[in-house]
């Protein structure tokens, strides 16, 4: 019996030691997930009331100018174009009047999800709460202002949700870290009260009720490092959470966190928001609307949007550099996506079945130019391939310098005959004879130099 004590003593000392010395993951010290990295692409969503009177200014300097999604911001602070816009289009009534507009009628999200998995993106992003504090699935926290209580009387984030897993999609939320309703006009005075009882229980809630694969946090610059909880909220995240060896998230959490923490980085635009990062070749993604919003604006025209090779060429860029894009869509508030970005993101879908390989796992080529946009020429590379993708079709000849030794070239999407010659380290390439009939696309062409 002593023995059998003893035993048991020693196992149960032995079990708390592993507790106490068990590894517990911070934010920022792990590796980003594998599956992230190698996705490449990926389609935001902006979708709520602010979808009803979709309106902001088409052009501006400053970036957030024409962003519809943060119409009720721009009414509390008093800007002339949306005061007036608002006035006369919804006299007498206030931003919150609108809910009940916010019908989704028109939304079906098998067909969303239908049409991002034809566009070649492996993750979708919701925005579950933007800045207006509109929840987007029945939150205790939001009770009476969220999509089942008003409004569409459904559980958008849930019904997504599954719609885009039964697509082979990767799903996550966007969630705003503060709320026009509770903010000043200084940084930094959302309430540690808020903070409590709002973001904390919200967030935790999202992941427990849908388990996303990506929490992307946004609004940081409201709220101060000392009362965001943000360190603590991805502490769980990454140690307790169901989806703690899956999940990504962001940088967006606490207001200098840009750059400094998360499993990816963020661009916004082309825009940092940061200090330079911390780490030169951390994980990164540029977020953007095909136009010049995220939420829908009624008021864009087709010289407001990217054209479809601009969209493809966004994306080349984005992931010779090592990084990844997020890339916008704006329903209204029926739950109708615009024709013009349904379009762009099927012809992306279109290049990517010819050329996805030159995009998918791969990573940005150690010896690339430093400007490749300068030639419009970017380099992408996996251990046996190097891929040069011209966003041009090249009239002659052309160089890749720094390549080392090469079994092979061709042209992605055809089987024309490409021929090559090696001058040292470098490889030189002729273009094949194509016409109309035999491009294998119709934008941004992609040579497969073979190792």
């Amino acid at each position: 019996m002593k023995k059998l004590i003893v035993c048991a003593l020693a196992i149960s000392a032995l079990s708390l030691y592993a507790d106490a010395t068990k590894a517990v993951v911070l934010p920022d010290s792990r590796p980003c997930p594998q599956w992230w990295k190698d996705a490449k692409f990926g389609i935001f969503i902006h979708w709520g009331v602010y979808s009803v009177p979709a309106f902001a200014p088409t052009s501006g300097e400053k970036m957030n100018s024409c962003y519809a999604e943060q119409y009720r911001g721009k009414i509390q602070n008093k800007v002339k174009s949306v005061v007036e816009y608002h006035e006369k289009r919804y006299p007498g009534l206030s931003y919150e009047d609108l809910a009940s507009r916010f019908t989704a009628e028109n939304w079906n999200p098998d067909d969303w999800a239908k049409l991002f998995r034809r566009s070649g993106a492996k993750y979708v992003v919701l925005t579950s709460k933007h800045h207006d504090g509109f929840a987007l699935w029945p939150s205790e926290q939001s009770r009476y202002w969220n999509s089942m209580a008003v409004g569409p009387k459904r559980d958008i984030c849930g019904e997504l949700t599954k719609a885009v897993r039964d697509a082979g999609l990767r799903m996550g939320f966007y969630y705003s870290l503060f709320e026009y309703s509770v903010i000043t006009t200084d940084l930094g005075k959302v309430t540690k009260h808020f903070v409590d009882e709002m973001n904390i229980p919200q967030l935790k809630d999202l992941v427990l009720r849908y388990q996303p694969d990506i929490v992307w946090g946004d609004g940081q610059w409201r709220v101060l490092e000392e009362i965001s909880r943000g360190e603590e909220f991805l502490t769980w995240l990454y140690n307790e959470s169901p989806v703690r060896d899956t999940v990504v998230a962001n940088d967006r959490w606490w207001h200098r966190s840009r750059g400094q923490c998360g499993d990816f980085y963020t661009t916004e635009y082309d825009h940092t928001g940061s200090k330079p990062t911390k780490k030169k070749d951390h994980p990164w993604e540029e977020c953007r609307g095909i136009g010049r919003s995220f939420g829908y604006n009624r008021f864009e025209r087709a010289e407001n949007y990217l054209t479809d090779a601009q969209c493809i060429e966004t994306l080349c860029d984005k992931v010779s550099r090592g990084g990844s894009l997020l890339l916008n869509v704006g329903p209204d508030s029926t739950g109708f996506i615009p024709p013009i970005m349904e379009e762009r993101l099927l012809a992306m879908g279109k290049w990517l079945e010819v050329n996805g390989e030159a995009i998918y796992g791969t990573t940005a080529w150690s010896r690339r130019p430093k400007d490749m946009k300068k030639d419009r020429i970017y380099y992408t590379e996996k251990p046996d391939a190097l891929y040069a993708i011209c966003a041009v079709w090249p009239q002659t000849r052309f160089r890749v310098s720094g390549c080392g030794k090469v079994s092979g070239v061709k042209l992605l999407g055809s089987e024309l005959p490409v021929e090559f010659a090696t001058d040292g380290e470098d490889v030189l390439i002729s273009p094949p004879a194509v016409n109309p009939g035999n491009m294998p696309c119709n934008h941004a062409w992609t040579f497969k130099i073979a190792r």
